[in-house]
Parts: structure tokens; sequence; C-alpha cells
């Protein structure tokens, strides 16, 4: 959420960043200042109202001590008009803050210089491409072919017991997942980055510390007995494990890590784009967090992508960065990078990680800030990335690692797997 104050001395700047989005924001932000004044207006008025009706108190205690009780009761007449005026100052006041909280959550994030102009993902910028595509068989089959050859995943018994976009891993493939998982923990632990588990539905108030609420509302699976949200990431428990905190320079940087299943709904999502694990409504992923000064995020944000490529490097899987363009980019997000890996046997790139500075955004609804001695305080920096999300690496190294004898297993990965190849 951005921050009134900003928004009050950077309005044109905002407004041209924001076109990046191909919205026109103005409106927006010109209603966010005319609110916020009527906001400032009303909460002078209601201090000065209190102010007067403290000195009235005042006197009619003096006024009673000194014996003139007929003045202390025509001044307490007075008291009782103050009161039920601060009572009605003190309405509007919420009202206005209400109205200009709902209107700060509608307004999305400004994007940095360096996100390049475009409406969608082909104008996107390649900024890194590494590995090598191999070459495969003729008779090589997309992962959906696959999982029923070897009998590693079953789309369909999940359809029996769910619905559409929840699989079943079996065998090798079950094994092949939490081989998965457990790498990306590994690695991250190693990096530095603090494990948490962490619960898989979260009340209303973490939906909107993250930005997830009200943007994806229709995304998210809702429980409505409980009013809880199934998670659609781990950014969303994990980051709110800090809202509302004061926070100490000396405890900078924080780093997590955690799995869980992710769950959205994915509305609208049909077609051969979509089919087997391109996109699922519950699947796996391994994020890493970050809580930053403000003057080391951007330096954090190019250590996270280091991060993932390392990994990518390892599974030996052919990948490219890409820096989002401003319609391509998260409702939250100053700067992304997209992480693709390609899928010889579909032709086409899979998006596998969105690495992401959030700067003050998400720190302005989560009221998360440190104090540097005795200086003021002051907002500090989020940022999340996927290390990895799994549906995409899985039919990565299925398609990729294929062969006439079986599917070979990563290096990396035998001795958490404790087989080579799925055959």
């Amino acid at each position: 959420m951005l921050q009134i104050a900003a928004i009050r001395e950077n309005k044109e700047a905002f407004a041209q960043a924001l076109t990046k989005r191909n919205i026109d924001a103005m409106p927006m932000l010109e209603q966010a200042i005319e609110v916020d004044e009527r906001r400032r207006s009303l909460q002078a008025q209601l201090d000065e109202t209190l102010s007067q009706s403290n000195k009235l108190s005042k006197q009619i205690g003096e006024l009673f001590k000194s014996g003139k009780a007929q003045e202390a009761n025509e001044l307490k007449a007075q008291t009782g008009e103050l009161k039920e005026s601060s009572k009605n100052l003190a309405e509007q006041l919420q009202t206005a803050q209400n109205d200009l909280q709902e209107l700060l959550y509608n307004i999305p994030n400004v994007p940095q210089e360096s996100v390049p102009a475009g409406s969608t993902d082909e104008d996107n910028e390649v900024v890194e491409e590494h590995g090598v595509v191999p070459v495969l068989d003729e008779q090589a089959q997309p992962h959906w072919e696959l999982v029923k050859k070897y009998d590693i995943i079953d789309f369909e018994l999940g359809n029996k017991i769910t619905g559409a976009g929840f699989p079943v891993y079996k065998n090798k493939g079950a094994r092949l997942q939490r081989a998965l998982i457990n790498y990306f923990l590994d690695k991250n632990t190693a990096a530095g980055y603090q494990e948490m588990q962490v619960p898989h539905l979260v009340n209303e108030a973490s939906g909107y510390g993250t930005g997830q609420l009200p943007d994806k509302e229709g995304q998210m699976y809702h429980v409505g007995n409980d009013d809880l949200y199934l998670i659609p990431t781990a950014e969303v428990p994990i980051t709110n494990l800090y809202r509302g905190d004061l926070l100490e320079e000396k405890d900078l940087p924080i780093a997590m890590t955690g799995y869980t299943p992710c769950f959205r709904r994915e509305a609208g999502s049909y077609g051969a784009h979509v089919r087997g694990l391109n996109r699922l409504h519950q699947f796996d992923k391994v994020e890493i967090l970050r809580i930053e000064h403000p003057d080391k995020s951007d330096q954090a944000l190019d250590d996270m992508v280091s991060h993932v490529k390392n990994i990518l490097d390892e599974l030996k899987l052919p990948y490219r960065i890409l820096r989002l363009c401003g319609g391509d980019l998260g409702f939250t997000s100053t700067l992304t990078y997209d992480f693709e890996v390609y899928s010889t046997a579909q032709e086409k790139w899979l998006e596998v990680s969105s690495v992401s500075n959030f700067k003050t955004f998400q720190a302005n609804r989560l009221k998360l800030r440190f104090r540097a001695g005795e200086k003021q305080t002051e907002l500090l920096h989020t940022l999340n990335g996927s290390a990895l999300a799994l549906p995409r690496i899985m039919a990565g190294i299925l398609e990729n690692y294929q062969t006439a004898d079986g599917i070979k297993i990563p290096e990396v990965l035998v001795p958490y797997c404790g087989f080579d190849m799925i055959q």
C-alpha cells in the first residue's frame, strides 16, 4: 500500500510511473488526496473540540472548588454540547479513515524505473539465458504422457477425489516430489534462510497484509464458516509472522524459507497450455523471503536472483530470466524477475519462479517498521521469491531428462531420491 504522504509529495511522478501498468492512476491518486484532506480537517476539528472540552472541565472543577456552583453548572451545559460534537466528529473521522484505506488498498505499487513498458508477457525483457536445450528423440513425449507411461502422477485419480487440477503423485513420482522439496530447503537453509513451518490457512488480516486481498480475492479458496483463506503461497503466512512488529536495525536482515502446498482457483484456465502440471489448483512450492533495510533491498533482490540461478544450474535445466514489463507486473511488486525453464517436449518456456521486491508496499500494510538507534521509525522493505515452484520443475525434469530407456534423475537429486532412473 502506497503511503499517503508519499502520494501527496510525488503525485505526478507516481501517476507517470503507473502508466507502465497501462492505467491512468491520476484520478485514484487525486481522490486519495481529497479524502486525506477531509480526514486531516476532521482530525483538526476533533482535536480542537477535545481541547476546548478539557479546558472547560478544568474550569468547572476550579469553580466548584471555589464555591461557584451556579457558574460551574452553566459551563457543564457547554461541555455536553462539545462531547456530542466530538462524538459526531470521531464517527466522521473513522469513516474518512476507512474510505482512505479502501482507496489505498486498490492502488497498485509503483514500478521501478528499470521496469520495461508493455501490456502482456510478450513484452517482458529477456535478461539472461542459460543452459543447453537437449535434442530429444522424435518419440519424445510431453510430461502428461510420460507420467501415464511410468505411473508416477495420476490426474484422473485427483479428479476423482477432488476435481481437475489436484493431481496424485505416486511411486517414484511422489519420491521425486519429496526429493525436490528437501533439496530446495537444504539449498535455502545453507544460504542462510531460516526454515519455517507455517499454517496453510490465514485470516483476512494476513491476506490484506501482503496484498492478496482485495486484489486476488477471486483466486483464493475461502473457508466461509471460519472466515479463513487457503494460502496461495507461503509468502502470506511467513511475511505475516512480522505483522505489526517494530524491529531494531541490528535484527536485519531477516531471511526465511518454507515449504507449503499452495491453493489457487485459477478461474477460467482452460486449453492445451494448462495441461498436466502446467497449471494446477493445488501445488507445492518452496519460498524464500527477506525483510531488509531500505538501503539494502536492491542488493538483496540481486542476491535472491543469483541464488535461484544456482539451483537451476545444479539441476542442469535450460532456463532464462525475464524482467517483467509493467503490464505483467504483480499488483504488489515494484520489480520482478521471472525464471522460466524450457520444456523441450512442449517446445515452450514454463515459469518456475518469480523473485520480487515490494519496497515498502507490503510493510505499510503490515505496519512493519524498524528503529535505528534513537531515530524515528521507518518502514522496512520486503522481498520474496520461489525457490522453487515444483510442478513445472517436475515437468521440465521429466521432459528434458527423458531417454529411450527411461527418465534420468538430475545428478544433484540422486542422493535425495535414492534412485537415478525412472523406468
